[in-house]
C-alpha cells in the first residue's frame, strides 16, 4: 500500500521582528509586554516586508523543505496551499509559488480554512498520494496576517505574525495499515454556527477571544481522542505535540491532557505569535532543524481556526 511520509519541513520568517513593547509604541497601543505575555504567552512576531508577498514567503519554505528532502523542484507534483491572506483572489498564492519554484508539471491550489489550515491542506494532500492522483506534494502554509488588522483593537493586533512553513510528501510503498510510517490519519471538522466568533469582517480580523477560548480546548481534546482511537494508539505513545500556536494556555491545556512533559510540546508562539495557517509548519521546521523531532518519532499536530475549523493530525517521522 502507499502511504505519504514526510520527507524534508521548511520555514520562513520575514527579517523583521517586533518586541511586544516595540509594537505597542509604534502603533500606540494601550498595552505592555506584560499584559500581552501574561495573557498569550506572545512576546515577539515578524512582520513582511512592504512588497514581500505570502507567495514569497511561502516559496521560500518549500524551498527549504525540498533541500532538507534532497529533493529537486521537478520531483513535486502538486502544491496544496492553506492561507487566509491570499495575494489576490485568484490567480491562487499556490500558482504564485509553483511560478517562483520554477515548477512547469503538475497542479496547484489554494486552502482556505483559516488557523486549521495546514491540517485539512495536509489531509486533502495525503487522499491524493494515497489514491495515487499524485506521488509528491509541496503542503505549505503562509500568512500575511498582519496586513488584516485593525491596529487600534489591542484584542486581537497583539496576537499575530508573518511567516511561512511548508513539508514535502513522498509516496512511500510500506507492507500493510499495520506498517507504522508516514502521516497515520487526519481528522477534519467544521460548525458553521460558530463562524462569527473569529472571522474578516470590513477586511480587517474580528474575533471574539473567550468563545473561541472555550470551544478550543473542547474540540481540540475531542479530535485528539479521534486521531488516538483511529489508530489504536493511547496519550502514552505520542512523542511529541505540535500544536497551532494561538496561545500558550491553550498549548498547556493540551500538553497536560496528553501527559507530556513541557520539553516534549513544540512552542514557538512565544517568538512567533499566531502565524494562523504557517503556525504548524513553522513549529515542524524549527523541531526538526534542531534535531529534537527525529526519525521514528510519533508526532499529534492539532489546530482550530475560524469557521469554525478544527482537527489532528497522526504521523510517524
Amino acid at each position: 500500500m502507499i502511504r505519504s511520509v514526510i520527507a524534508g519541513t521548511g520555514g520562513y520568517l520575514p527579517a523583521r521582528s517586533l518586541s511586544n513593547d516595540e509594537l505597542a509604541a509604534e502603533y500606540n497601543l494601550d498595552t505592555s509586554d506584560a499584559w500581552i505575555s501574561e495573557r498569550t504567552g506572545i512576546r515577539r512576531r515578524h512582520m513582511a516586508a512592504p512588497g514581500e508577498t505570502t507567495a514569497d514567503m511561502g516559496a521560500a519554505a518549500c524551498r527549504e523543505a525540498l533541500a532538507r528532502a534532497g529533493a529537486d523542484a521537478s520531483e513535486v507534483d502538486a502544491i496544496i496551499l492553506a492561507t487566509a491572506t491570499p495575494d489576490s483572489a485568484f490567480p491562487s498564492t499556490a500558482t504564485r509559488v509553483q511560478e517562483k519554484l520554477g515548477i512547469r508539471q503538475g497542479f496547484s491550489f489554494d486552502i482556505s480554512a483559516a488557523c486549521t489550515g495546514f491540517i485539512y491542506a495536509l489531509g486533502v494532500a495525503d487522499s491524493m498520494i494515497r489514491t495515487g492522483a499524485c506521488r509528491s506534494a509541496l503542503v505549505v502554509g503562509a500568512e500575511a496576517f498582519t496586513r488584516i488588522l485593525d491596529w487600534s483593537d489591542r484584542g486581537t493586533c497583539v496576537l499575530f505574525g508573518d511567516g511561512a512553513g511548508a513539508v514535502l510528501l513522498r509516496a512511500t510503498e510500506v507492507a500493510g495499515e499495520g506498517t507504522d510510517s508516514g502521516i497515520l490519519s487526519t481528522h477534519l471538522h467544521s460548525d458553521g454556527r460558530h463562524g462569527d466568533i473569529l472571522q474578516v469582517e470590513g477586511g480587517l480580523v474580528r474575533m471574539a477571544g473567550r468563545e473561541v477560548f472555550r470551544h478550543a480546548v473542547s474540540k481540540l481534546a475531542s479530535a485528539v481522542d479521534e486521531a488516538l482511537k483511529a489508530n489504536g494508539l493511547d496519550q502514552t505513545d505520542v512523542q511529541w505535540l505540535v500544536p497551532h500556536q494561538a496561545n500558550a494556555r491553550i498549548i498547556d491545556a493540551m500538553g497536560r491532557k496528553l501527559g507530556l512533559p513541557p520539553e516534549r510540546v513544540v512552542v514557538t508562539v512565544d517568538r512567533h505569535a499566531n502565524t494562523s495557517a504557517a503556525s504548524i509548519p513553522l513549529a515542524l521546521a524549527d523541531a526538526t532543524r534542531d534535531g529534537r523531532i527525529g526519525a521514528g518519532d510519533l508526532v499529534l499536530m492539532e489546530a482550530i481556526g475560524g469557521g469554525l475549523t478544527w482537527g489532528a493530525a497522526l504521523a510517524r517521522f
